[in-house]
């Protein structure tokens, strides 16, 4: 029997906000252990919680961005459990009410353009960090990310394979960054992803046993803990064994899902609502007012740079990956309007300098600015693509502009027909051998004579006059 995946994906996304959600302790990442706490995310006896505003603003920037309809009134659950990490012994979430509901996400598909839909999208506090010592049977509590405000985006069961997974993840994240509320910084744990999979026959509507995957930290390790649950759920079924319904987590050292709890239901966790936390009511005056202060979005910036640029798809595509990648284009086309030039120098030239330093392009030492001088210095003919590219990497290596560089270096291209032309007849005249046998059919040795015209040039000669030339010469 064929059998299809049912995968749906719970992403927490910590939002940038200077604050926590319920207190005013900082929520910065990399403090000391402890040193970002309070009495109320401590969770003390008679303190009470006062909601941060910019968290509920910034989850209906993410509502609306995903095409959500935002509740009128939201409210506050806690959600009962006890872990060493959760001072309070419940943690305050949405479970009846939420923020948002019944949005959707556009990402591309296995087999083309697929609509991912959003059950819900609603705010919470994340829970603290338990660090288990290498060496002793011990663990030290971490209350830092105690009450750190999140917010947690649930799809639907909507998506059919792991490459979808990844590809729907990488869209949230995406707009996640343009709206400028969450960093999506896995490693650092500011955005995480669960993913719930089950196994039915192929074709067939109804649902299998779910299962919980947890501890996957990247893009990758999402596809590649969906791949290996796929397989081992399609073993079971095939030797007609019973799935069972648990929380798995994935071992990247191993490459295996191994088990960790029994899969929690929503009234294992006694959800009730908060009483200390007022129900969240949001007028449409609020809502037109975010929805105002919107960015373009990933998708309609796509198609704005293939229309008004003229980008390929895949250009386009690449350049609006991030928000301030696409910025630094538009940027460097407003000084020197080439639009498919610069877009081949950034996703070659400065892609990879940047992927080699392990540099974000906020933090890019080529200015946009440079960048367009580069070019235009390039397409005027003034120097050559060889010296642009070694123009390039000393721009990048010490934040300098290309004209000073070029300046300094001497490396103005040289493009006087008549200089060239004396440098091809000298090393013509040198190399008599090498003209017969070219002339006898060796058309190979052109490349010898570009060769010895550079070395007579050092470098400089306009290869589009000097080929030109040469093959007057040789073919005279």
């Amino acid at each position: 029997m064929e059998f299809e995946p049912v995968i749906g994906l719970e992403i927490h996304a910590q939002l940038k906000t200077e604050s926590k959600i319920f207190c005013g302790c900082s929520t910065k990442f990399g403090g000391s252990p402890n040193t970002h706490t309070c009495p109320v995310c401590l969770g003390m006896p008679g303190v009470l919680p006062v909601l941060n505003r910019k968290v509920v603003e910034y989850t209906m920037r993410m509502a609306l961005a995903t095409h959500c309809t935002i509740a009128p009134v939201c409210r506050f659950a806690r959600k009962n459990y006890f872990y060493p990490d959760l001072p309070k012994g419940y943690q305050i979430s949405q479970y009846e009410l939420p923020l948002a509901t019944e949005g959707w996400m556009e990402i591309e598909g296995t087999n083309g353009a697929r609509r991912i839909r959003i059950h819900r999208i609603h705010m919470e506090e994340d829970a603290g960090k338990l660090i288990h010592d290498e060496y002793q049977p011990l663990s030290y509590v971490d209350l830092n990310r105690t009450g750190v405000p999140l917010i947690e985006i649930v799809s639907e069961p909507d998506i059919a394979t792991p490459e979808e997974a990844a590809s729907y993840l990488r869209a949230i994240r995406e707009v996640l960054r343009y709206l400028d509320i969450c960093d999506g910084n896995m490693e650092e744990g500011s955005m995480r992803c669960d993913a719930n999979i089950s196994l039915r026959p192929a074709g067939t509507s109804g649902l299998g046993t779910k299962v919980e995957l947890k501890n996957m930290n990247s893009f990758k390790n999402v596809q590649k803990g969906l791949e290996f649950e796929i397989r081992r759920q399609k073993v079971m079924l095939e030797r007609g064994e019973t799935i069972i319904q648990e929380t798995r987590l994935w071992d990247a050292g191993r490459n295996v899902t191994v088990s960790m709890r029994g899969k929690e239901e929503a009234n294992d966790y006694r959800y009730f609502p908060d009483p200390d936390l007022a129900p969240v009511e949001i007028g449409e005056e609020w809502a037109a007012e975010v929805r105002a202060s919107l960015p373009e979005l990933p998708e309609a910036k796509r198609e704005r740079f293939a229309g008004e640029y003229g980008l390929p798809p895949y250009d386009a595509q690449v350049l609006t990956s991030s928000r301030f990648l696409a910025d630094y284009f538009e940027a460097a086309n407003k000084q020197f309007a080439r639009p498919k030039l610069l877009s081949n120098w950034i996703m070659s030239e400065l892609m990879r300098e940047l992927n080699r330093s392990d540099r974000e392009i906020e933090d890019c030492p080529v200015s946009p600015g440079n960048l367009a001088e580069l070019v235009r210095l390039l397409d005027s003919g003034v120097i050559s693509g060889k010296m642009a590219k070694a123009v390039f990497e000393e721009m990048f290596a010490s934040g300098r502009s290309a004209q000073s560089i070029v300046d300094e270096k001497g490396l103005v291209q040289v493009s006087d027909q008549a200089e060239i032309e004396s440098a091809v007849d000298l090393v013509l005249s040198e190399n008599p051998k090498e003209v017969a046998q070219y002339k006898a059919g060796k058309d190979k040795l052109i490349g010898f004579f570009v060769g010895q015209v550079m070395r007579k040039t050092k470098g400089k000669a306009n290869p589009q006059i000097l080929n030109d030339i040469l093959k007057t010469k040789l073919h005279g």
